[in-house]
């Protein structure tokens, strides 16, 4: 865990995007790789609401001041070349790289800085509400934060996809459009998106960590796992994610194949919305929680490559707490609980279920049809719904939802899921606290933990905050999973990170 208080000053930064030129597989030619994903981006501005799609395109285009070091959740240096704190941790002072452009040619500064930041304040942001008093630039180079109140996870948080820096000349010019026309300063420039097909970046030749050794990286939409597999036995793309779990035996026979797997801070899971009834109810959520066999699902559709989430974040995340027992499987108490609550003969639902694979679930509509049937069982006659992506993203962010399928790719501070998830701003459309939990009692176990600096204490609260989770029952935690990708042997240097989406950055590919 890193200290609050941290200062860095970094000399000889090494250059982690470069590699040999190199061509790959048997219908692609030239240094272009190609990606196979199971959905594609919702926008491609990262001061919106970012879906996982999303921030993997836009991880490739921008950049953020700083970053997480490649396969760890330590900082180092990105656009700013060295930081340090003050003793208090209320004043941050970053030093910027000079000599950088954007991609339309505009000069990297304080001032983008400050501009790209203070989009978020502009709308509202809670980050910005709450912590941050002011952003200033001391010079054309050197910009510095001024806090309200001591925040830990600042440093980390500055290096998510959100704080990233993007061109205020692009902004400008194409307005509400932006997120069409992407501008950064990251490895790679955008080129063009055709929806629901495929993105084409191409590679930005003077980026301040040398020019990618790829030509192009393109991103294609495959959303059929089975498909998607079939494109990479054809050599018509480089690497996929979310292979199906029953056909990870097969890939692990073929030879030109490999899996690059990586333990994940995330989870997955069902958010039952509060503000509709019945789940305003906790007998009728715990009942739900109750009425779900997690060792069936795992066994079935993730063939045992999953472990049951019993608290919302995950056991590799530290704070995590290992006492608390996970809801038992058992359908005769969630039937009493159903009863205790005036449901004697169960009630009548939609179940939301997730259109694209995701590395937490990887079939959403296989999952929602056991989830149909359990749910049954115990007399909930769920409804199965879903949409294209980028519709079923905006109507459960805006609360259209009674039960839906959700995950969370999670930071390395707690805060980070739990604030985003649980706290009662986060209830506030477009949500991200998708079960409308509203509870007093965790937002001030959160609030104290966000802004403790005593590591013993921050452990303490969330240990706190899992019991009130677990009491108050807003979801049902499903799993945890490992990030799976399936890559051509011809394909060097993709290594999945614990966090974030910047592994395709380094990539170069095998003649």
């Amino acid at each position: 865990m890193k200290n609050l208080i941290f200062t860095a000053i970094i000399t000889g930064l090494s250059v982690l995007f470069f590699g040999s030129s190199n061509t790959q597989a048997s219908n692609v030619s030239g240094d272009v790789f190609i990606f196979g994903r199971g959905g594609d981006s919702i926008h491609l501005d990262p001061i919106q609401p970012l879906d996982g799609e999303s921030a993997k395109v836009c991880d490739a285009i921008y950049d953020t001041l700083v970053q997480f070091r490649e396969n760890t959740t330590e900082i180092e240096p990105a656009l700013a070349e060295a930081w340090e704190s003050s003793t208090d941790g209320l004043i941050w002072t970053f030093y910027l790289r000079q000599g950088v452009e954007f991609h339309d040619g505009t000069p990297f500064n304080a001032d983008a800085v400050i501009f790209s930041l203070t989009r978020l304040e502009a709308l509202g942001r809670e980050f910005h509400e709450e912590f941050i008093d002011r952003i200033v630039a001391l010079d054309a180079f050197t910009v510095q934060f001024q806090l309200k109140t001591p925040y830990a996870p600042f440093i980390s948080t500055i290096a998510e996809t959100r704080f990233s820096i993007v061109s205020p000349t692009a902004v400008t010019k194409f307005g509400a459009d932006f997120g069409n026309n992407p501008v950064g300063t990251g490895p790679f420039k955008f080129v063009q998106w055709d929806k629901h097909d495929k993105i084409v970046l191409t590679a930005n030749d003077v980026h301040w960590a040398g020019k990618p050794a790829l030509d192009r990286l393109i991103f294609r939409t495959i959303p059929d796992n089975s498909v998607r597999l079939i494109e990479l036995q054809r050599g018509n793309i480089h690497a996929m994610e979310f292979p199906s779990p029953e056909d990870i035996p097969l890939i692990q026979g073929d030879a030109r194949f490999e899996l690059v797997r990586q333990p994940s801070l995330n989870v997955g899971f069902i958010a039952m919305n509060m503000d509709k009834p019945p789940y305003d109810n906790v007998k009728v959520r715990l009942a739900v929680n109750h009425a779900i066999d997690k060792a069936t699902i795992i066994e079935n559709l993730y063939q045992g490559r999953a472990i049951p989430a019993k608290n919302p974040i995950p056991p590799t995340l530290w704070g995590y707490d290992n006492t608390i027992e996970d809801y038992a499987y058992n359908p005769e108490l969630a039937r009493q609980l159903l009863a205790e609550a005036g449901y004697p003969d169960g009630f009548e639902t939609t179940l939301w279920a997730l259109p694209v694979p995701r590395s937490y679930i990887p079939d959403g509509i296989a999952l929602a049809e056991e989830l149909q049937s359990e749910l049954q069982d115990i007399g909930i006659a769920a409804k199965i719904v879903t949409y294209d992506w980028d519709v079923y993203v905006s109507k459960v962010l805006s609360g259209e939802h009674d039960m839906a399928m959700m995950g969370w790719n999670s930071g390395d501070d707690p805060d980070d899921l739990f604030y985003s998830l649980l706290s009662i701003p986060a209830a506030e459309k477009p949500i991200l606290n998708l079960s409308f939990y509203r509870s007093d009692e965790m937002q001030d176990v959160l609030e104290r933990a966000r802004t403790s600096t005593d590591q013993t204490e921050r452990i303490a609260l969330y240990q706190e905050a899992q019991a009130i989770f677990h009491r108050d029952a807003p979801w049902v935690p499903l799993v945890h999973t490992q990030r799976i990708l399936v890559v051509n042997r011809s394909v060097k240097n993709l290594k999945l990170p614990p966090i974030g989406w910047k592994y395709l950055r380094n990539v170069w590919l095998e003649k």
